[in-house]
């Protein structure tokens, strides 16, 4: 019924301490052992899910930083889409002299950061994948594939978000892809077109797919997918824009190897 399952990974196919438990990478190897088509999507760099990937064991294409970039089993770049140069400025501009959030950019193959944030280091604790400083007056321009904004406050962040889509509108996607992180990529980006991509590459359809989530930069996946599923701890605002699809577990109780054992196994 279903060829091709998507999964989130933060919130979603990851623990509580961002690493893949045994039961998950188990069912995920059987899975894959089947023949179905495993597809990590992430706001996450492609470096760090590389190593994620890896830990499991299985190829899987990688839909990462919200769809920009897609990666095929072998670590080719299949589909990029950036961040327009010329907006860059300005979108570093509106929030740089904000000392309570943290900028940070994904290139091709950098992570880089307005200030230093120590708390980044246990969601990549397994990869070791790691940051450089940026300076906000001199900001990269090219091959950006999404700037973010952190801050641990998400009505804070909330303001900036309407900020962001009244001054750009559909020229840039902005997305929050936890409650504290507000994430913006290039016009037309996110999971969903980006899983549409994959889906027509290995030669199958949206109506072959499922898909897990429990962010705002899920929303389009878990809607262009045949079955969207949404976890438990999913914030309300993910369930209150998709009220009619079906709520499962949280990551703590490894709710999307459960459900895929059940279903697909």
């Amino acid at each position: 019924m279903y060829r091709i399952v998507a999964s989130d990974l933060d919130g979603t196919l990851l623990t509580p301490e961002h690493s893949i438990a045994p039961y998950t990478r188990d069912v995920l190897q059987r899975l894959h052992q089947k023949g179905e088509h495993f597809v990590f999507a992430t706001g996450r760099h492609h470096i760090d899910v590389a190593h994620i990937r890896q830990n499991v064991g299985i190829p899987a294409f990688m839909i990462t930083s919200n769809g920009a970039r897609v990666h095929d089993a072998d670590d080719n770049l299949i589909f990029s889409r950036n961040v327009d140069p010329a907006l860059i400025p300005e979108l570093i501009n509106m929030v740089k002299d904000d000392e309570t959030i943290t900028i940070h950019i994904y290139r091709e193959n950098d992570w880089l950061l307005n200030r230093i944030d120590e708390d980044l280091a246990k969601y990549h604790k397994d990869s070791g994948f790691s940051a450089e400083l940026f300076d906000p007056e001199n900001p990269p321009l090219e091959d950006v594939a999404k700037i973010f904004f952190i801050r641990h406050d998400h009505d804070y962040l909330t303001t900036y978000e309407h900020k962001l889509v009244e001054k750009f509108g559909d020229k840039v996607s902005v997305a929050f892809s936890t409650p504290f992180c507000l994430e913006v990529m290039g016009a037309g980006v996110s999971k969903g077109e980006a899983l549409k991509a994959v889906a027509e590459i290995k030669g199958f359809s949206l109506e072959e797919c499922i898909a897990f989530g429990d962010g705002m930069n899920d929303v389009e996946m878990l809607t262009a997918a045949k079955k969207g599923l949404v976890m438990e701890t999913a914030h309300p605002r993910v369930k209150a824009t998709l009220p009619n699809n079906e709520v499962i577990g949280s990551n703590a109780d490894e709710a999307v190897a459960r459900y895929l054992e059940t279903h697909l196994l």
